[in-house]
């Protein structure tokens, strides 16, 4: 009974291993094969589209477990995707694999969440070396055993691309040979060692064909293909999110790797301060990824000088120096997220199409970048902490002449400073030719102060300014004499009635009809008079002024004569000031003969305001009117001066 219960349970397994090959080569399923790279595997690496493996398999949703209980993802003709491997089921896994032998239509292999020996997953990896297999990724693997030497047999296989990504080993000693050696000598093109905490590779035995290696986020160091001579065929080369320190070291690692293009060292510790020892690159390295390191403006100092591009991102770069670098072949560069204050010039690229340096530190980039970097088609400067004034003016008409080479324009070339315009985009900031071109502003205030100049001059010669300055000079150096020569008095006495001011070509009316009617008759009026009260020895201004001020009112003889004398006009001035400075009503004016406008100066517009203003008493012709002029004269002079009767005349 025993017996036949065993040799139908292993009838059944016979069966069910005859079911499952036979469903591989028949082609059971009907389902679409969708394969993706391994930047999708990957997605946190931040690699870009160089990174390249074997494709990642569809998963189903509704996943199944079979008798060998792990779970089946994906199961097609060429695509095969199995989880949850543990010891106790993987001589089943390596039952079901041996089948697939090369000539098989599987191709793509994918094993995740294992929890296996050493040994068995050496097994699992060499029994799939040698099956139909050409793109093989395993992940989230646990090692739980001791690590042991294994003989790797490399022989007869149809393997392409290897991935192994979060391989977690938990013999903390062994030995570096038992583990990497196994990897470092496989013939195959490309390999992926992802997320997995390893700190070394060893160097390929032998001339290694490995044309794609990527060690992303582990712990490798600048130990790692020193002296390295067995990777000529190596062409990409991934060490994102290692430990490197060294760019020195770096370029020595790849001045072997004869026909390296890509490197991507971004995310690491790297620096570079400058040494007495020359950098070493590949000769035919064309991209190199520096990004996210801490390398600063001594980073032109160790570049390999056949690169095209070149991306130099989140470093602590301020300055690209001149003269350091000669990158005649550099065509993409990429400095964003550094400390440059000014856009580069491009004295060593020659060659340089676009460029990048957007989040710097650039307040007013210069304006003629695209006449010293004819050849660059694109810059993306956006995202600056932009200073809007006169300095920046060139740069944002440089937007229109550069014919759209400006990327991201115009949302992200945005005002920072000053306060009072943060926001505005660059395109809506203008300031006027006047206030950003110096030149122009002291041509335009140069001119403006002349014509001011010119305009004062012209009213001073046309209103006589220079007079009244004169004028008024005189009657303050008067006042001053006269507080000086007597500092007790309290001001000047009234001694006269009215002060008369005429033309010498009117004295004899003056003299005949004005002094015998207002002096004799009713009424003594004392009239102040040049030819008898100027005191001898002071000027002809002084006197006026002293006759003026001790005058009650001042009597002016109007007539064509009288706007032709200047002595005439110095008394009308200072009358006319006493007028304002006393504010008194002591002018009267008697015209004598009719005045025509156009003879009065233009300098006389006191008189011309005072004959506008004023009313005068014009001497009448018939003498039958005469007696009422000089009752309307003597009683506007009216007034009762001190001593009056003893300075009467007979």
């Amino acid at each position: 009974m025993t017996q036949n219960m065993s040799f139908l349970r292993n009838f059944f397994l016979y069966k069910c291993l005859f079911a499952l090959t036979f469903w591989n080569h028949v082609s059971l399923s009907v389902e679409d094969e969708l394969f993706t790279s391994v930047s999708n595997s990957f997605p946190e690496d931040g690699s870009n589209q160089k990174i390249k493996s074997l494709p990642l398999l569809y998963t189903k949703s509704n996943q199944s477990r079979d008798d060998s209980n792990w779970v089946v993802i994906q199961n097609t003709t060429e695509s095969l995707s199995l989880s949850e491997i543990t010891n106790k089921n993987v001589n089943k896994l390596l039952a079901l694999l041996s089948n697939f032998r090369q000539g098989s239509r599987l191709q793509n292999l994918t094993l995740t969440n294992m929890s296996v020996d050493w040994n068995a997953l050496m097994e699992i990896l060499q029994t799939v070396w040698h099956s139909s297999v050409e793109y093989f990724n395993i992940s989230n693997v646990t090692q739980e055993s001791d690590i042991k030497r294994y003989d790797f047999n490399y022989s007869g296989t149809s393997m392409k691309a290897l991935t192994l990504k979060k391989i977690k080993l938990t013999d903390l000693y062994f030995s570096q040979n038992d583990v990497y050696r196994i990897f470092a000598d496989m013939n195959i093109a490309d390999m992926t060692i992802a997320d997995s905490e390893m700190i070394h590779m060893l160097c390929p035995s032998s001339k290694s064909p490995f044309r794609y290696l990527n060690f992303l986020k582990n712990d490798l160091t600048d130990l790692l293909f020193q002296k390295c001579d067995n990777l000529h065929q190596l062409e990409t080369l991934i060490l994102h999110k290692n430990k490197f320190e060294s760019l020195l070291k770096v370029s020595f690692m790849t001045s072997r790797m004869s026909s390296l293009q890509y490197l991507d060292m971004s995310n690491n510790l790297l620096r570079h301060d400058g040494a007495a020892v020359r950098c070493q690159w590949s000769e035919s390295l064309s991209e190199l990824d520096l990004s996210s390191n801490q390398l600063a403006d001594a980073v032109f100092e160790c570049l390999p000088v056949n690169v095209r591009k070149l991306s130099l991102q989140n470093n602590q770069i301020s300055n690209v120096p001149r003269g350091m670098v000669e990158l005649k072949s550099l065509e993409e560069l990429n400095l964003a997220s550094n400390r440059l204050a000014d856009l580069p010039e491009c004295g060593g690229f020659a060659s340089l199409q676009f460029l990048n340096v957007e989040m710097n530190s650039i307040l007013t980039p210069s304006a003629d970048f695209f006449q010293s970097c004819p050849r660059v088609r694109e810059l993306q400067a956006g995202h600056n902490p932009f200073k809007c004034s006169c300095e920046l003016q060139a740069f944002i008409g440089l937007e229109r002449q550069s014919g759209g080479k400006l990327f991201g324009w115009p949302a992200a070339y945005v005002c920072e400073y000053p306060e009072d315009v943060r926001g505005t985009e660059l395109k809506d900031f203008h300031l006027s030719q006047l206030a950003c071109n110096t030149t122009l502003l002291l041509v335009t205030a140069l001119l403006l102060t002349l014509v001011l100049v010119a305009v004062v001059a012209f009213l001073c010669i046309y209103l006589d300014v220079p007079w009244y300055v004169r004028m008024t000079w005189q009657w303050t150096q008067t006042k001053r004499r006269a507080r000086h020569d007597s500092p007790g008095d309290q001001g000047p006495v009234l001694q006269f009635h009215a002060f008369i001011s005429y033309s010498e070509r009117d004295s004899l009316w003056v003299k005949n009809e004005l002094i015998p009617s207002l002096e004799k008759g009713e009424g003594c009026i004392q009239l102040c008079q040049h030819e008898r009260n100027f005191i001898p020895g002071k000027s002809i201004v002084e006197n006026i002024i002293n006759c003026i001020e001790k005058s009650y009112k001042s009597i002016f003889v109007l007539s064509p004569n009288f706007v032709q004398s200047e002595w005439c006009h110095y008394e009308l001035y200072f009358a006319h000031h006493k007028l304002f400075s006393e504010n008194s009503n002591s002018l009267i004016l008697i015209l004598l003969e009719p005045i025509p406008p156009y003879l009065i100066p233009a300098r006389y517009h006191k008189l011309k305001a005072l004959m506008a203003k004023r009313t005068y008493l014009e001497w009448p012709k018939e003498r039958s009117k005469r007696a009422l002029f000089w009752a309307n004269l003597r009683a506007a002079i009216s007034i009762n001066l001190p001593k009056a009767d003893e300075n009467c005349y007979e």
